[in-house]
């Protein structure tokens, strides 16, 4: 078995790291601060997307992007924490599956993250929003992470709390869980996955027991 999860809201709550990090790049800029809010809304989208939805100017976007980029590197591991039962369910899922990371943050700043909680090691590969052309909800996150791993005659499944998880998983044609830790609402997660449990251990309990 193949288990992919994806990070924010699914293992690890960086809602203040992302969140505080948006209002220094606003001030940087001297621009108007959206509500904290709207930055939660659009928590699992790229940053470029995430700006532009917040009335960025197209031309500004990646200026805006790499300002964030430069404070969150520098605040992330102090202002980041692991859900609860996430390491419990990324410790019994390497016992029962090789794993992988699809993440639409940066990739290389949540590795120093999953070092920070001791958890990389569990992992076969990370696929991070550089890594890739078109992020969740496209397939190529998903497949990008597969062609690094043995796929043979192996059921793969994908466990993620939002919208943009599961549809990327039913686009790569791979089975999917959606958990209710995060940002997703469970009448959103449910029009992708017939399967949505409360967090991250519950979904690798689910798959434990049915195999």
């Amino acid at each position: 078995m193949i288990i992919l999860f994806d990070l924010d809201g699914t293992l690890i709550d960086s809602t203040e790291a992302i969140v505080s990090t948006f209002h220094y790049s606003f001030d940087v800029y001297g621009t108007k601060h959206p509500s904290d809010e709207d930055i939660m809304a659009l928590i699992g989208y790229p940053l470029d997307i995430m700006y532009a939805r917040l009335g960025v100017e197209q031309e500004k976007v990646w200026d805006y992007v790499n300002t964030y980029k430069q404070e969150y590197r520098k605040i992330s591991t102090q202002k980041t924490k692991l859900l609860e039962y996430a390491k419990e369910a990324v410790k019994l899922a390497s016992e029962i599956a090789t794993l992988g990371i699809v993440t639409t943050k940066t990739g290389s700043y949540s590795e120093i993250l999953m070092e920070h909680f001791d958890l990389m090691k569990y992992f076969e590969v990370l696929i991070g929003r550089e890594h890739v052309q078109n992020p969740k909800p496209d397939a190529e996150p998903i497949l990008k992470a597969l062609e690094a791993l043995d796929c043979k005659d192996k059921e793969i499944w994908m466990i993620g709390d939002t919208e943009m998880d599961l549809k990327a998983a039913s686009n790569a044609k791979v089975k999917s869980i959606g958990v209710l830790s995060g940002y997703g609402t469970e009448a959103s997660l449910n029009k992708y996955t017939d399967i949505v449990v409360s967090n991250a251990l519950d979904a690798v309990h689910y798959l434990r027991d049915k195999s």
